[in-house]
């Protein structure tokens, strides 16, 4: 079906229009998180903002505050081969294959099901639009817009896809139910070369005035037993090889090998975050085991998950943002800059079109990643403090122009009423 569609004739804004928003996920993540930063700033007079979930957890946590209504639906599959009864769990992987396959068939059932839930309630609900948050949220919106006939909003956040999947996605992304397709950066864009015209690019945003200096008091300092001179290099994010937590545990080892026994004794390395359960292996426990191996583990704190990162993240001296595929657009860059922290990462994905390389921080090759180059900045922003000092002010100030959730938030209601056909409201 051609993507070149005319653009829907907006008409006036006869109540609050209501969106459902399809998040395919219940565990912590970006999406979750950049999800809440979306609806904590919509106007609610405005959007009626109702939340769909796989099941409870620290999502739903997170987004029931500003949320108008919640629903819960367990057919909606987060793993292809997680047991039918609940959610999956890293011991699942070492179920017999049998299991495997019987699983997976049961869940493509699940799967199909989750769609007739999904199409009953938006017509039963009354929905305007739906609102796909995830890859999985984009399928399943996709068909529940052919078959309900409610049009799909696709919030698109990542930047490549299984090969098998590929031509299904594409057939959907092109399709008439899927009205409008918004890009967290032009790296997940290019995805959408055969239907640019309904495609738009609005970076992720966060509340600034929660990401600040003096907004809440760091603690990593204190749970490390830190002295005030030392240099933390810290990080955040999910655990898993494509985030780059070797190559860092890596180039740490370069750098601290190249100090002096006093000059190591002034820097440190934090990590935040944890490899989820329904991914194998555990990648934590093999980063801590690399950390080991190689001397370091005195050095290098993996610190587990925390619900809130805030306290943590605000104590960074320099922040660095280790991927090393293309992601899309990691909330980690900006909720670092928004503490007035420079940072380091491989110029992969997105990280470009948040991060200033020389201004707010600093850009290494990554393709291949270069763990040398990596080693180079850790030591550069070690030894100079003035260069963190002025180049956090400026990252405090990019994030405060550019990726402030006010304005990000209102141009995607506008998104939103203008893929319904909707007028918005004239601003008073």
């Amino acid at each position: 079906m051609s993507s070149d569609l005319r653009r829907p004739e907006l008409k006036a804004l006869p109540r609050r229009i209501r969106v459902l928003f399809i998040n395919d996920t219940a565990r912590n993540g970006g999406p979750g998180r950049s999800l809440l930063s979306i609806l904590k700033f919509m106007d609610p007079n405005v959007v009626h903002r109702a939340v769909l979930l796989p099941r409870r957890g620290v999502v739903s946590e997170l987004l029931a505050p500003v949320a108008d209504e919640m629903h819960f639906l367990p057919s909606l599959v987060e793993n292809p081969i997680e047991p039918v009864t609940r959610a999956m769990e890293r011991r699942d992987f070492d179920a017999a294959m049998p299991i495997k396959v019987a699983r997976a068939f049961a869940n493509v059932g699940r799967g199909a099901y989750a769609v007739r839930q999904l199409t009953s309630l938006a017509k039963q609900g009354r929905f305007d639009l739906l609102y796909c948050n995830g890859t999985n949220a984009d399928f399943a919106g996709g068909a529940v817009a052919w078959t309900s006939g409610v049009p799909a909003l696709w919030h698109v956040r990542y930047t490549s896809l299984p090969p098998a999947l590929r031509p299904v996605h594409d057939r959907l992304a092109d399709s008439a139910g899927v009205r409008r397709i918004l890009c967290v950066s032009h790296a997940a864009a290019a995805l959408f070369g055969h239907c640019m015209g309904k495609t738009r690019v609005i970076h992720n945003a966060l509340d600034t005035t929660e990401f600040a200096r003096g907004a809440i008091d760091g603690v990593l300092r204190k749970e490390l037993s830190l002295k005030p001179d030392v240099v933390v290099f810290g990080s955040q994010g999910r655990i898993l090889p494509r985030k780059g937590y070797v190559e860092m545990v890596r180039a740490a080892k370069i750098a601290l090998d190249s100090l002096s026994v006093e000059g190591r004794e002034k820097v440190h390395f934090a990590v935040l975050g944890d490899t989820p359960e329904d991914i194998a292996p555990d990648h934590l426990s093999e980063c801590r085991e690399l950390a080991k191996d190689l001397g370091v583990a005195g050095k290098f704190s993996f610190l587990g998950f925390r619900k809130d990162v805030r306290p943590y993240v605000c104590d960074f001296d320099v922040a660095v943002v280790p991927s090393v595929y293309a992601d899309p657009l990691p909330r980690a860059v900006i909720e670092t800059m928004a503490f007035g922290i420079p940072v380091i990462a491989f110029d992969v994905g997105g990280v470009a079109e948040m991060l200033a390389d020389g201004e707010t921080g600093a850009l290494v090759a990554g393709s291949p990643p270069d763990v040398k180059g990596l080693a180079d900045q850790m030591l550069r922003y070690l030894n100079d403090p003035e260069l963190r000092r002025r180049q956090g002010v400026a990252a405090r100030a990019r994030i405060e122009a550019s990726f402030d959730a006010r304005t990000h938030s209102r141009a995607i209601q506008q998104e939103i009423l203008s893929t319904a056909g909707l007028a918005a409201p004239k601003l008073e």
